[in-house]
């Protein structure tokens, strides 16, 4: 018997195309998952608009049900709340940061004027003491920074409220 509980340990299994050592749960992505008698709902976040992972999700989604015999599966695009970095779960964050990839840190607003820069810890060696190379990383999601104590280059996901 197909259930809620079932598939949400499913897309458990479903690895983010960018980052594979997040699931899209782990990602905040999935909405809602409903189990009706002609099949499943699931709803989805993009991460942001124009996301190419989207499609990935989707048909990753699909397959996954798929494989273990779920027939009838929609999935919807649902826009409304915009994806946010507090949907990664803390499960998530602690991933990124073994994979090297610095978690989402509480960014200051950026609408004030000369805000005063925020601190993202190296994920290699905990250090405070970084900066920020470039705004855009390997993708739009991410920014590069580097250690000032290790030296190690890496990501920082980009906090998005």
């Amino acid at each position: 018997m197909t259930t809620e509980e079932n598939i949400w340990k499913l897309l458990e299994e479903v690895p983010d195309p960018e980052i594979p050592v997040l699931s899209i749960i782990d990602l905040g992505v999935v909405r809602t998952v409903k189990v009706h008698d002609s099949g499943v709902l699931i709803e989805i976040t993009s991460t942001y608009s124009g996301c190419p992972a989207t499609d990935v999700f989707i048909a990753d989604i699909k397959s996954k049900l798929a494989e273990n015999n779920i027939e009838g599966v929609e999935v919807k695009m649902k826009f409304s709340p915009a994806w946010t970095t507090d949907w990664l779960t803390e499960n998530g964050k602690k991933k990124l940061k073994e994979y090297g990839i610095a978690p989402p840190v509480n960014e200051p607003d950026k609408s004030i004027l000369f805000a005063k820069p925020f601190v993202v810890p190296c994920p290699k060696c905990n250090s405070k003491s970084t900066k920020m190379l470039s705004q855009f990383g390997s993708t739009a999601c991410k920014s590069l920074y580097q250690c000032n104590e290790c030296s190690e280059p890496f990501d920082y996901f980009k906090c998005l409220k």
